[in-house]
């Protein structure tokens, strides 16, 4: 079985990354035997420390909580669980409400569509740099109104911390040939004139989740997928095939 990315290019923090979930299953199965709620991917609504569930907080607020902390969001899913798994190594999804997004990593595979309204809670953790919800699937809770994500046209140079963990919408020229990045994905790099930002294409099943073979230097693309950060590169990465327009 090959390394996930994070694996290998950043085994402390993901050590700290696979301690906190380990920590937050722990916890879960104390309070399961005295704990019930409502319908969940899991027995209770309420996850983490004996202490209960965090208050409600917004995802920007949640984001800005100090690495450890617990946190209860709510949102809409942008990333279908275990998408980005070729390259993290986990079965994490990611989510958005009306002010911001963020990545949620956990070991399971959740059925969790694309824009599903749902409550998390975990704990806040930096893997490679990126802001992470570590959750475990107790953690989870599938709310009523689905409501579809609509993704934020940006600039290819501004795809940074701000637009971490919302739904992107990028157009730029190619500027470099297709780089494989096995087995963890492809890269490819396109720059509207504001400059170069990566995007970073996973695997599903064991191919890209777009088709980058007929891609070539100058041709022009447009991109949806998650603003995400490995270490001091910022990217964009596609959820599937849809995510790809090639642009006039």
């Amino acid at each position: 079985m090959s390394k996930s990315r994070l694996l290998s290019r950043s085994l402390p923090a993901l050590v700290g990354l696979l301690a906190s979930t380990l920590l937050l299953a722990c916890s879960s199965d104390t309070t399961s035997s005295s704990t019930t709620g409502s319908s969940t991917t899991g027995s209770s609504s309420s996850s983490g420390s004996g202490g209960g569930e965090p208050a409600l907080s917004t995802i920007t607020e949640a984001r800005a909580f100090a690495e450890g902390e617990r946190a209860t969001v709510e949102g809409f899913v942008t990333v279908a669980p275990g998408t980005f798994n070729s390259a993290t190594g986990e079965q994490g999804f990611a989510i958005q409400d009306d002010t911001a997004g963020v990545y949620v990593s956990l070991p399971d595979l959740l059925d969790l569509p694309l824009d599903l309204h749902v409550r998390v809670t975990g704990k806040l953790t930096q893997v490679a740099k990126q802001t992470f919800l570590t959750i475990t699937k107790d953690g989870v809770t599938k709310l009523d109104n689905p409501k579809i994500v609509a993704p934020e046209t940006v600039k290819t140079g501004d795809v940074k911390e701000a637009v971490e963990g919302k739904l992107l919408r990028v157009t730029g020229k190619l500027t470099k040939v297709v780089q494989d990045d096995a087995p963890y994905g492809v890269k490819v790099f396109i720059d509207d004139g504001s400059g170069e930002t990566q995007v970073f294409v996973h695997l599903v099943a064991g191919k890209p989740v777009i088709d980058t073979t007929s891609l070539a230097v100058g041709q022009s693309i447009t991109v949806v997928g998650l603003g995400a950060q490995y270490e001091a590169t910022y990217e964009v990465c596609p959820r599937k095939a849809e995510d790809l327009t090639k642009t006039p």
